[in-house]
């Protein structure tokens, strides 16, 4: 029985992180200082674009853009790194408006030195819509995303009579690394996580995938036994649901702190109830 307490409310709990290697451990640290037994098994691999030469382009006549918009801190870093191979100077950029979709996002540009002038009040593509709506008519942006993205907010910036290029920066693949382990610990009713978290509709997809179904939860039924999955927010919550795999827990804050959050109350009230 699970017996939360206020320095380490999710002792006990199991907790299986799916990002990127290279992002996991700043979740997986703060849940185990709240107690967590954490796995790490990445259900996202994140590559370099097939070619550079779209991006080049972009940043090659970047001061003809009045606005960038950064949706992940991937982007920013795929995006810096090519700054630097291009050897383009701050200066450059100075003049852009730039728009982060979240916090994690906004603090990996500054890392950078530049300034953010919009980050929406929720983090996803909607609401980047609708703070820019209003203020790009006529303008040119520039988008620098993931290969594999939704369509919302260059289609309705557009809309709103802006001109707007979409640029690939990288790509998120399926690792398949994990298959044979994910497989393994789902299927093993000891070690089976208590929570599985997702952070993005691309990482719920993957994690469907991994399992071997593109619609794991009509197939796999007995693999998630005990399991609950936790949302980063609204959107991821649609897919996993597409996917007929139901969300237990979702953030309200679409942040990693607020997706602790939503795991430390969801075990509390459990708590409660056992």
């Amino acid at each position: 029985m699970l017996k939360p307490n206020e320095n380490r409310p999710l002792a006990g709990t199991r907790i299986l992180v799916g990002r990127a290697r290279h992002q996991a451990g700043s979740l997986s640290t703060s849940l185990r200082s709240l107690g967590a037994a954490v796995v790490e098994i990445p259900f996202i691999e994140i590559r370099k674009p097939q070619s550079y030469r779209p991006l080049d382009d972009a940043l090659k006549n970047i001061k003809h853009y009045d606005w960038l918009i950064l949706t992940s801190a991937n982007g920013v870093e795929a995006m810096w790194e090519r700054v630097r191979k291009l050897r383009i100077t701050r200066r450059t950029l100075k003049h852009l408006q730039i728009a982060a979709i979240g916090p994690a996002t906004k603090k990996a540009i500054v890392k950078h030195g530049l300034k953010v002038k919009m980050v929406p009040e929720e983090y996803v593509a909607e609401s980047v819509v609708k703070g820019l709506r209003d203020q790009v008519k006529s303008k040119r942006v520039v988008l620098i995303r993931a290969k594999v993205a939704r369509d919302v907010i260059p289609e309705e910036l557009r809309a709103a009579g802006a001109q707007v290029d979409v640029v690939e920066a990288y790509e998120t693949v399926v690792p398949e690394k994990s298959r044979t382990r994910l497989q393994a610990l789902m299927k093993n009713a000891t070690r089976r996580p208590h929570v599985v978290t997702f952070t993005s509709s691309s990482s719920a997809k993957n994690f469907a995938e991994l399992l071997g179904t593109s619609k794991a939860g009509a197939r796999g039924k007995g693999l998630f036994k005990g399991v609950q999955l936790a949302s980063i927010g609204p959107v991821t919550s649609a897919t996993l649901r597409e996917l007929r795999l139901p969300v237990a827990m979702e953030a309200r804050e679409f942040t990693m702190g607020g997706l602790i959050r939503a795991i430390v109350l969801a075990r509390y009230a459990k708590a409660g109830k056992d």
